[in-house]
């Protein structure tokens, strides 16, 4: 793929960048090894300072950002300022909490005798430059939830970016340049994937970290264990979306909707396949699908734009694929299942879609869809919930609408996700750590446990 800025709403190349040559690379390579040596030994106060000053431009810059991100992936505007303005929000709070995230440790039940020392601490030092290889989904927040736990922590970034979306990769460097950071604490490395390996392998990158696609994901990691180097993966998901009887119907269904058409439905955490009970499985059908037919499809510059166009041309195809295989299989399509109307001749747009009676050899049950399109399931009781919910390869998040406290304790000893969200959709936030299990990876971003991944966790002895 080019480096190139290609408008999804109508095909035309805005503009393209020429990927960096070997010396570029070496040159940013030693900046950052060189700038982590002295940025390691700044004070958390200091750290915050910079990162609240990055967080405060950001705000200032949310609606030119959020036009930017629009034109390049094509999401609704509205949802890019607020992914910029959920980046800043995400910002501070690293800022404000990372000191005490990191602070030193004391061990549980420390025994002097036992260990010999009179003394004994944990303490979470730097690594040095970690490599970020990111996704055009969300462009900024995917960088964002790992730029600032790593710049709080003392590593510094470089970023590889997704070639579709390099105005936003080179907004993010010069963002942190203009908020103080220092030269070399975080840069964008405009580079093909065939780049990635080298700067993987190259000893002065001591980590890396991958959200994307499965390939992609064991691409990295491979090159990684081969060089003995620490990973955190955030790779695909297929999240369930589960409807007990005792669940609030219509709340279920208009928050369906959302769960799985955000971001144009090209988000790893949206929900993409329905369990519904049989007892309340026609009312959710009914209001789910009249809540995805009312959608607005258009441009992703106007306010009132609902779903706008996927990413790539490639993507739309990929989806139409998994759409076509299920209803040659005997699929029902109650919404959609094609390009919608007024947008068959330009642009890469798909129609909100919902598929019912999936059976396990059609592809779209085994993959990923990243796009609006909804996979519809009859439960006949919990048991048959929890494995249809666990019937899928991923297993990064998940939803279950109850009341019922028995089956809730259920779901969160048997599904096998990294979160189970009751009565409400799945969301990421600074506090909570967000990862998966199985095929969705490994690790942990956001949190306490995310800024950890990064650090050398160091036990500090003194004798008795």
């Amino acid at each position: 793929m080019p480096i190139a800025t290609v408008n999804p709403a109508n095909g035309e190349t805005l503009k393209t960048y020429d990927a960096l040559g070997a010396e570029e690379i070496e040159r940013r390579l030693a900046t950052a090894e060189s700038t982590f040596r002295d940025y390691r030994t700044t004070s958390f106060a200091e750290r915050a300072r910079l990162l609240h000053r990055a967080a405060d431009l950001l705000d200032e810059e949310r609606d030119d950002i959020g036009r930017v991100m629009a034109t390049e992936m094509g999401k609704p505007v509205k949802q890019a300022r607020a992914e910029a303005a959920k980046c800043a929000k995400s910002m501070r709070w690293y800022a404000d909490h990372a000191e005490e995230l990191l602070a030193d440790e004391e061990p549980a039940d420390f025994d002097v005798k036992d260990s010999g020392a009179s003394r004994v601490l944990v303490r979470y030092r730097p690594l040095g430059p970690v490599l970020a290889v990111m996704p055009w989904n969300f462009p900024l927040w995917q960088v964002v939830r790992f730029a600032a736990p790593a710049l709080m922590a003392g590593n510094v970034g470089l970023l590889k970016h997704a070639s579709n979306v390099p105005q936003t990769a080179l907004y993010l460097e010069d963002l942190f340049r203009r908020a103080g950071f220092p030269e070399g604490c975080f840069q964008t490395l405009l580079i093909g994937a065939g780049a990635v390996e080298g700067i993987v392998r190259d000893p002065r990158v001591k980590a890396a970290t991958l959200t994307g696609s499965e390939p992609a994901g064991r691409a990295v990691a491979s090159v990684a264990g081969d060089e003995v180097k620490k990973t955190v993966l955030e790779l695909g998901g297929s999240d369930p979306f589960v409807v007990m009887p005792s669940a609030d119907v219509d709340r279920a269904a208009r928050t369906a909707v959302t769960a799985r058409v955000q971001n144009n439905g090209q988000s790893c955490i949206a929900a993409k396949r329905f369990i519904v009970h049989t007892d309340v499985f026609d009312a959710f059908a009914e209001r789910f699908t009249a809540g995805m037919k009312a959608l607005k499809v258009g441009d992703p510059l106007a306010e009132d734009t609902d779903i706008g166009p996927l990413s790539t041309e490639q993507g739309r195809g990929d989806l139409e694929e998994l759409v076509d295989d299920a209803v040659e299989s005997g699929a029902t399509v109650l919404c959609g299942g094609e390009r919608p109307e007024g947008f068959t001749e330009h642009g890469w747009y798909y129609a909100p879609t919902i598929l019912t009676d999936i059976t396990p050899e059609m592809r779209v049950h085994q993959e990923e869809t990243f796009g609006p399109v909804a996979t519809l399931y009859r439960a006949a009781d919990l048991d048959e919930a929890v494995a249809l919910a666990n019937d899928t390869p991923f297993g990064l998040s998940s939803n279950v609408w109850t009341t019922d406290e028995a089956e809730a304790d259920r779901f969160v000893r048997d599904l096998e996700a990294g979160g189970v969200f009751f009565n409400g959709m799945t969301a990421s936030h600074p506090a909570f750590p967000f990862g998966g299990v199985k095929r969705s990876g490994y690790g942990r971003e956001l949190s306490g446990h995310g800024i950890r991944e990064f650090c050398n966790i160091t036990t500090v002895w003194h004798g008795a």
